[in-house]
């Protein structure tokens, strides 16, 4: 250990002042040689710093909690927790070394110091038993030991395998013909379980089904289903003499086939009865009902009489006297109605009685009315050169023939006027007015009841611009 520094004092005496853990020293009447000794290169005559000696550096404590995270037949994974006291020298690292029972030597797992709390030590023999100790480094050295309370055998440790079927799997799946399927089934187990599949107790068809497997789950993958796919799928995961099984159904269903066989049982009033046989093809599921449909011959148009009908036997009701019938049935299942269906040979002829229908007199209202203006025609202003309207409202029955005056004069077909009228709105386009438009215009609405007139008063006003005084506004009614 290095002695403590001493301090040195200059030629007049007393302590030099201290700075920052370092002495300030003044000039020195020290001879040259002894000062050349002890203090190297320090020959000028100005205040020197001269660095005090730390305190030593100390070890830190023993790593905390060494404990086993992890284990198989090549591997060992530590971790720790760190040292307690480190102190102000800091943490380099740790250092972790093993040795086998019924050894006294240490074997350094790791080359460079691991500033990590946890440490995966490879490469080792399988039934291997090892004790483990974990040293921290600082500059102070090397720590006490951290080390585990018990060797380690290296072994593989073995967790017993375990199926975890998903919920929607745990009932019958079902699925349509062609669509794809894809289900992934997670498992437990290590090491890594060996999985096997049976289909109805029978190894797949690699053909027909795929099976892929990784450490966590197992995926069976079918491009396109069909009905041949459907049954009891049986899933084992093995470790060693450890076994887990699961069985999942699966369904693949299709639109049914037709009935059987339709005939029509009776025919009487304005009703049928009808009787029908199930289908010969469910479509690989029950079947939820049936669609009656009639036509009459006359139009060959089907119409919906029954749907989701359950029982095999009907009576078609409120049929039209003087008309034949043809019916026909659909299946239904749970993935739809049938593409085709079964049609009775004969037809249900709803014959006619004797009773003579004789329809009761209705007097007839009469909707005729002579026109009438609902909207009149105002009186307008118009400026020459700007194009107006003239609008009005007018109702009758039949539709008024509507004619518009000028001064009492029928405008006809001049085109300078537009006239329009839709759905009793009656309108006078004047375009680009001049003084001489100026007048009394009438709107004339005729029919067969009667006629209907209403005037209104037209003013176009021109506006005429001098060079001097204010602008006169000449009107021209």
């Amino acid at each position: 250990r290095r002695p403590p520094p001493r301090q040195i004092s200059g030629a007049r005496g007393g302590s030099p002042p201290k700075f920052n853990n370092l002495f300030l020293v003044p000039v020195t009447t020290f001879p040259e040689i002894f000062i050349q000794v002890l203090f190297f290169r320090l020959l000028n005559a100005c205040p020197v710093l001269i660095t005090l000696f730390s305190p030593p550096s100390v070890p830190t404590s023993a790593p905390l909690a060494v404990c086993v995270e992890d284990v198989n037949d090549t591997s060992l994974t530590i971790k720790w927790n760190s040292p307690e006291t480190i102190g102000d020298s800091g943490l380099d690292g740790y250092t972790v070394e093993y040795r086998k029972d019924g050894t006294t030597d240490w074997v350094v797992a790791n080359e460079d110091l691991t500033p990590a709390n946890r440490y995966c030590i490879k490469n080792l023999t399988a039934g291997d038993l090892l004790h483990v100790r974990v040293v921290a480094v600082n500059p102070g050295g090397r720590s006490d030991p951290g080390a585990l309370a018990e060797p380690v055998p290296i072994r593989e440790i073995i967790d017993r395998p375990k199926i975890r079927m998903p919920r929607i799997l745990r009932s019958r799946y079902v699925r349509q013909v062609g669509e794809q399927i894809n289900l992934v089934i997670p498992f437990l187990g290590k090491p890594k379980p060996v999985v096997s599949w049976l289909k109805d107790g029978q190894p797949l068809d690699t053909k027909r089904v795929n099976i892929r497997n990784s450490d966590k789950d197992s995926i069976m993958f079918i491009r396109s289903a069909q009905r041949e796919d459907s049954g009891v799928y049986e899933m084992s995961v093995k470790v060693d003499s450890f076994e887990d099984k699961a069985a999942l159904t699966l369904q693949i269903v299709e639109l049914p086939g037709p009935p059987a066989s339709v005939k029509l049982v009776d025919c009487w009033g304005f009703n049928a009865a009808l009787e029908w046989t199930p289908p010969k093809d469910n479509g690989n599921t029950e079947i939820t009902g049936y669609t009656v449909q009639k036509a009459d011959k006359k139009t060959g148009e089907w119409f919906t009489v029954l749907e989701h009908y359950h029982r095999l036997t009907a009576t078609v009701s409120d049929l039209v006297m003087g008309n034949s019938y043809a019916f026909r049935v659909f299946s239904e299942n749970r993935v739809g109605m049938s593409e085709s269906s079964a049609v009775t040979k004969g037809v249900a002829t709803i014959q006619k009685t004797g009773i003579i229908y004789k329809a009761p007199e209705y007097q007839e209202h009469d909707f005729s009315e002579a026109p009438r203006f609902t909207t009149s025609l105002t009186d307008r202003a118009a400026t020459v050169g700007y194009t107006t309207k003239l609008l009005c409202s007018v109702r009758g029955c039949p539709k008024p023939k509507i004619e518009w005056l000028k001064n009492q004069m029928v405008i006809g077909d001049d085109p300078k006027f537009r006239q329009l009228s839709n759905q009793g709105i009656c309108s006078l386009e004047i375009r680009k007015p001049c003084s001489f438009d100026g007048g009394v215009y009438t709107c004339r609405a005729k029919n067969a009841q009667g006629e209907a007139t209403v005037s209104c008063k037209l003013e176009v006003k021109r506006t005429y611009l001098q060079t001097h005084g204010p602008a006169r506004i000449h009107t021209s009614i």
